[in-house]
């Protein structure tokens, strides 16, 4: 895989389960159909390559697609929804800084504010194919603490957890730390769906544990960016 998109490639798409949440799985059929719907969503909210996305560290669906979504789009992805963005996603009653500058998404109920949107709302009515475009693997995906991390850092940093965790198409990965660390997003969410495994967010028992722990399986604190 070459960028972030390729993981919510066309070719990627079948019956086993990417993502367990509580319990309720999302077949990687789904998954990727519901990333390219996300960033459809976020295009017509004017995000483009090279915009910024923010998103709340909540490991949930809407959260997780979208950051495939903005991806596809060469959109560079932020967990401090108190960033400057031009879309920010947070549950609709999670409290953020209102800014002409951003428009506001929000999944979960359907916000009173008219001006605000409805993830649940524009995502399933969107076109379910791949938004088109040619990603670079040098273009920023992921920001770091001000500085950003390409599709070429997060995908080899991911492939290094994969080949030490022993993590293949049989495994599934227990995400117990806050994608506001890019090296959670990195070990709990990409390296298991690079592997065609499946993320685990909740109590489900798993094979393998992502947690700022030393005792995990992947201890966050072993993650490095760079060659």
């Amino acid at each position: 895989m070459r960028v972030l998109g390729d993981v919510v490639g066309r070719e990627r798409r079948s019956d086993r389960t990417a993502l367990r949440l509580d319990g309720r799985p999302d077949s990687y059929s789904d998954f990727c159909t519901t990333a390219w719907k996300a960033g459809h969503a976020l295009s017509h909210l004017g995000v483009h390559a090279g915009s910024r996305v923010a998103l709340a560290p909540d490991a949930s669906l809407p959260v997780l697609t979208t950051l495939f979504g903005a991806a596809c789009l060469g959109a560079c992805v932020t967990f401090d929804t108190d960033a400057e963005a031009r879309v920010v996603l947070t549950p609709v009653d999670e409290a953020v800084a209102d800014r002409p500058s951003r428009k506001r998404v929000v999944y979960g109920d359907a916000p009173d504010d008219p001006s605000v949107t409805y993830w649940e709302r524009v995502v399933w009515s969107e076109n379910p194919v791949a938004p088109p475009g040619e990603r670079s693997a040098d273009e920023a995906v992921l920001a770091d603490d001000g500085a950003s991390l390409t599709h070429r850092d997060v995908l080899t940093a991911a492939n290094r957890v994969v080949e030490r965790a022993g993590i293949d198409a049989e495994t599934a990965v227990a995400l117990r730390a806050s994608l506001a660390d890019p090296r959670a997003v990195v070990a709990g969410v990409v390296a298991p769906l690079v592997a065609g495994g499946t993320v685990v967010v909740g109590d489900a028992d798993a094979d393998v544990v992502v947690a700022d722990d030393p005792v995990a399986t992947v201890n966050l604190s072993d993650i490095s960016f760079g060659a």
